[in-house]
This record gives structure tokens, sequence and C-alpha cells, in this order.
């Protein structure tokens, strides 16, 4: 199957995967059961899109997400870069309400209380019978502390939830002084999309090449190299890039200085005019204050045929939250949302679920307005290693294309479509 075919059917090998006939009883076992999501990014919107799909509009589905709307990730890059506006990446969730009947709340949850199987939000408790934590990653700042209080987060930027941070740091792009140093910092694996920063600086690069051209975009990178398409960034940056970015491998955080945007690595001291500190990672706070981390501490272990909690039974963990071999992803958090789904349906309807899931993962990067290029991998559970592992199949980009370009926006569409709509 070519690329562009395998980019425009992404959901539809799944369309059938967790259909079946219902008998009467799976029905009303169905009609019976309540579902909670908490998070409704790639992974919690999928899950319930497809369990109301799945269930054949039997299950009953709420969706509990903070924000008013839907802002994608993937792409989000290209807004810094001036390409591409807020607005072209923002979605609504009116589809999964009036098309897929899924019950959509936008509140804050507070505490999950397991043993009572309720979500506790400043509306009030919110009961399930089963429940999906979709709730993405949060940061770790205990080496970082001073880049915690709100004043800081202010003049240091994450922008790895894309919004109004995203369009905070394209205003301070925008407004560096010529010949300035726009820095990011790349934190150590595991974090949310492998090629992102790196894309990132592609982006600024592109931005300042047209806009700003004496100044430089400083990576300080704490990984010892690129983590994800390295020979194909170290191509671009040699040949669409040479001298705008400067990149220190090994370089961690040992100190910052906010108000002067002074940065210490292990190695040198650095100044700076805009500071993007993408901090490192862990599952999102609510799984960590639930109580289902794993015995690092950091990420949550899950049954990967069904999604559910090594730790708290009936409890099931989506996406970033998620510890395994596998990029944290949008494409991976689809997938596993429909895994999830198609799992729990057949368990309530008395069915068994696949036992050897399979899912693939694409991902494109940006090295300017228009050309991309990507990385595409397989994975299959194994039942002897308990995980998911690389199987055959995927590819590489030989080099980035305007052809790649386009794929990576009907990607984007699609994913999108298949995820909301």
């Amino acid at each position: 199957m070519k690329r562009r075919q395998f980019i425009n059917t992404l959901g539809a090998a799944w369309l059938g995967a967790g259909v079946w006939p219902l008998s009467a009883s799976a029905a009303r076992s169905l009609r019976q059961a309540h579902v909670v999501i908490v998070g409704a990014g790639f992974a919690g919107a999928t899950a319930a899109k497809y369990l109301r799909m799945w269930s054949q509009y039997q299950l009953s589905v709420t969706l509990i997400e903070q924000n008013a709307q839907f802002v994608s990730c993937p792409t989000s890059n290209l807004v810094l870069g001036g390409s591409v506006p807020l607005s072209a990446i923002t979605r609504s969730y009116d589809n999964l309400i009036r098309k897929h009947g899924v019950t959509v709340r936008q509140e804050t949850v507070l505490a999950v209380d397991p043993d009572r199987k309720q979500v506790r939000t400043a509306a009030g408790p919110v009961s399930y019978d089963y429940l999906i934590m979709a709730p993405g990653i949060s940061f770790d700042y205990s080496q970082l502390p001073m880049t915690q209080t709100d004043a800081a987060k202010a003049r240091v930027p994450h922008a790895w939830k894309a919004g109004p941070q995203t369009q905070a740091l394209a205003r301070q792009l925008q407004h560096m002084r010529k010949g300035g140093v726009f820095a990011i910092t790349v934190p150590p694996l595991p974090y949310r999309c492998p090629p992102g920063p790196y894309e990132r600086a592609c982006q600024v690069a592109w931005y300042l090449k047209q806009h700003n051209p004496t100044g430089k975009v400083l990576v300080l990178d704490a990984n010892p190299g690129i983590t994800s398409k390295r020979a194909l960034f170290e191509r671009n940056w040699a040949e669409q890039y040479a001298g705008l970015i400067d990149y220190q491998p090994g370089s961690e955080l040992s100190a910052i200085d906010v108000d002067t945007g002074t940065v210490k690595t292990v190695f040198d001291t650095w100044k700076t005019d805009v500071l993007n500190v993408i901090a490192p990672q862990a599952a999102g706070r609510l799984a960590l204050d639930t109580g289902l981390s794993n015995e690092e501490g950091r990420w949550c272990d899950v049954d990967f045929v069904t999604y559910e909690s090594r730790k708290a039974p009936g409890i099931h963990l989506l996406g970033d939250s998620v510890d395994s071999g596998l990029p944290k992803s949008a494409h991976i958090a689809n997938s596993q949302a429909k895994v999830c789904a198609s799992s729990m349906i057949a368990r309530l309807a008395g069915a068994q679920p696949d036992p050897l899931p399979v899912f693939a993962n694409t991902c494109y990067s940006y090295v300017d307005d228009t050309s991309a290029m990507h990385v595409a991998n397989v994975y299959r559970y194994d039942p002897e290693k308990m995980d998911m592992v690389s199987a055959q199949g995927g590819g590489l980009s030989a080099h980035p294309s305007e052809k790649e370009g386009a794929d990576a926006r009907s990607w984007a569409k699609n994913i999108w479509s298949d995820t909301l709509d």
C-alpha cells in the first residue's frame, strides 16, 4: 500500500474490529454500564468516539475535559514558524456530542476515588462503572524549581502542550532582538514526541532565516544525540540551516536564571534572549496522585491487551502516561484508544478481547513551512514479554520534501477527523 493510501485510511482498518452482532443480553449489559473518560486529547476523545460506535450506541460515555477546545500538538511547531495560525490546529468537540452522543463536560478533575468509583470535580462527583484516564504528561521541575512560578512560566514557556503558550513563545520569537539567541532545552528520554524539539529548532531557524538571519538557535540536549530521525535532521541542518543552529548534545541543565535568560549546563554557561525550557516529563499528575505509577514513580504500567492499570482494576490508562517502549505520540495514543475500546466492549458483551493487538505509528516532522519527513513503525503485542514490540514494517524518509509535507497535512487532517468526527 502506498504511503498516501495508508494515511487516508488511518482509521479504516479498525472500523469493523470491535463490531459484532449483539445479543439481547449483550446489548442490555452495554446499556447498563457507564464509562467515564478523563482527558479529551488524542487518546481520550478517540476512546469516547469508538466506544459509542462499536457498542452500536448502547454504551453511556461521559468525557470530562478542562479545555473548551481540542488543540493539536502535532503541527503546532508550525505556529512558531509563523506559517500556520493556532486556529488552524484547533477543533471543536461538537461532533462527539451531535454525531456520537458522547456527554462532554468541561470541568477540571480534582481527584479520583477508586473505592467509590467516582471522579471528583468542582461541580460534584461523577460515578462510573469503568474509568479511562488519559491525562497526558506532567512536568518534573524538581531539578529546576526556579521555573515553577507563574512569572517564570510566562518568561520561559514550555509550549509543550499546544495552546496559549505556543502563541506566547511565537511572540517572543517575533520580538527577539536582531542577532539574538533562541535556546531550546531537550529533556532526557522518555518525553512526549521524541522528534518534536528538533522539528521546533527547524521551525525557529526557518523563521530566523526569513526575518532575523543573524539570530541563532541553540539546542541544549540532555541526551547524547538527536533522539529521532538523527541523520535526517543532521543533514537538513547542515544543508538548510548552516550557521543558524548550534546543537549541543549531553547538555543537561544544572541552573537557570529566569530573569537574565542565563542557562548553566554540566559543561558551559549560555546567555539567551528567548528561552524555551522543555522540562523532564512524567505521567499526568492525576494518574500519579491516584497511585497508578509503577515502582519508578514516573509512568504507569498497563495490560497492553486491555489498557487496564496494573495497579487498579477497572481503571484504564491511555496515551503519554503509559510506560512502554513505544514513542509518546498522537498516533500511538489514537491506536491505544481503539484497542482499549474494542477490549472493553468485548468483555461487556461476554466476548474475549483481541489477544494480540497490532498497530502502527507514523510521525512527520516539518523542516520548513512546506517540506517534511517521516518515520513509521509497526508494533505488536508479545505475550511472553507482556509488552508491545517492534514488528516488520514501517520505514524512514530518504530526505524531506514538499510531497511529504502534503502527506503530513493529510495525516493531520485524517487523525483529527478520526479522533473527533
